[in-house]
């Protein structure tokens, strides 16, 4: 299946008459090299290559999973019994422009204003079979051999996908629906976060069921379906009447330890322009990220969210913000240099300053800066601290 993005924000097909409205939804796949755009758009995509076992009726795609949630949470029971306002106009007052095109899309698909997509089968299609297949494959091959395979086949791909990616992405996705959608009326579209299933971040597990069936053929039987659109979608919505899917990030950025990182733009990014922007795993507002290469001492001072001071220290260097900022310097010893500068709002900042012992190919010698704890006294204690031994400790016969 082509994982081209589609446009923007989708719209929620009318199910064909006589179809059912219950099980396991249909799924189509989006147009290839439909255009995207940071605006969401509203054309309702066409395929002639459905997903394995979808029907011609099929689901609508969304750009991205802040796109999915409305679309599925809109039509909710909850939303429409707490009486989230429709606008009538592209731009209702209170309410983004492209909110009034996606409400104007989803009338132009069948739907009315009233009419409910029933509730969510999230457990019938993801819960339910994930435990019918782990009892199979506990029974197969017992539970110590289920534990180990699982083990080493997903254990560790877990927290670096699930943790470090879906839950933050999860966390934005609820910040943001909470400031577009505050209040009571706003609740059922947060909820519809909770009930995302998640495409291809489901792979870190489903991957551990096919390699259990490998062992033993038919346990992941039960998970061929969510399988089958792990491998071709992001995050999705299953409703009694609808599916609504979404494209899979067109960009993502990580450190060296997994987490979402990247400094001059959003270190997730999806195809219809919702991004998630981190600095080492913590969300970070975008036009933080577009100071960062201009900032000063002044600004990083008037900062007064720590965590968000501390980002910007990272970024614009401890070494060049303690020279900037005139730290003290609080006494030097064979080790290295201790040096000390207050922070307001947040714990002072103390690094010590060491010389690298073995000298480049140029026979120069490279400085690095270690930040230590705030009661630090002494450079040798910040050093030893670096190495989990205390002051008296640290003895070090040779140097490299």
């Amino acid at each position: 299946m082509p994982s081209a993005p589609t446009s923007g924000t989708p719209s929620l097909s009318a199910p064909t008459p006589g179809a059912p409205t219950s099980g396991t939804p249909s799924l189509s796949a989006p147009t290839p090299g439909a255009p995207t755009s940071g605006t969401p758009s509203f054309s309702a995509p066409t395929s002639s290559a459905p997903l394995p076992g979808a029907s011609s009726h099929g689901a609508p795609w969304a750009g991205a999973p802040s796109a999915g949630a409305l679309s599925a949470g809109l039509p909710s029971p909850g939303a429409l019994s707490a009486g989230v306002p429709f606008p009538t106009a592209p731009s209702p007052s209170g309410q983004p422009a492209w909110l009034a095109e996606m409400y104007e899309e989803l009338r132009r698909q069948g739907w009315t204003p009233g009419e409910t997509g029933g509730a969510s089968l999230r457990r019938r299609v993801r819960t339910e079979p994930w435990a019918v297949a782990r009892q199979a494959a506990v029974a197969a091959l017992g539970g110590d051999g289920w534990a180990q395979l699982g083990a080493a086949a997903g254990r560790r791909s877990w927290p670096l996908v699930m943790d470090l990616v879906a839950g933050r992405l999860r966390l934005r996705l609820s910040e943001d629906l909470a400031a577009d959608f505050p209040g009571a009326a706003g609740r059922p579209l947060r909820t519809a976060v909770l009930d995302a299933i998640y495409g291809q971040h489901d792979g870190t597990w489903l991957a551990t069921f096919e390699a259990a069936d490998r062992l033993a053929p038919g346990i992941a039987a039960p998970l061929s379906g969510l399988a089958a659109v792990a491998r071709h979608a992001g995050w999705w919505w299953a409703t009694e009447r609808f599916a609504v899917l979404t494209e899979r990030p067109a960009s993502l950025t990580r450190d060296n330890v997994g987490r979402l990182h990247r400094g001059e733009g959003p270190a997730m990014e999806f195809p219809d322009g919702y991004g998630l922007w981190a600095w080492r795993g913590m969300p970070i507002p975008p036009e933080l990220v577009a100071e960062l290469p201009t900032l000063t001492v002044a600004r990083i001072q008037k900062e007064e969210n720590a965590e968000l001071r501390r980002v910007m220290l990272e970024h614009f260097g401890y070494e060049r913000y303690l020279r900037e900022a005139g730290a003290h310097n609080l006494g030097s010893d064979e080790t290295g240099t201790l040096w000390r500068l207050d922070l307001s709002g947040d714990e002072p900042l103390v690094m010590v300053e060491v010389v690298n012992s073995t000298p480049e190919p140029d026979g120069t010698s490279r400085v690095y800066w270690l930040r230590v704890p705030p009661q630090t006294s002494t450079a040798r204690e910040g050093v030893a601290w670096t190495f989990g031994l205390t002051a008296a400790e640290y003895r070090p016969s040779i140097q490299t």
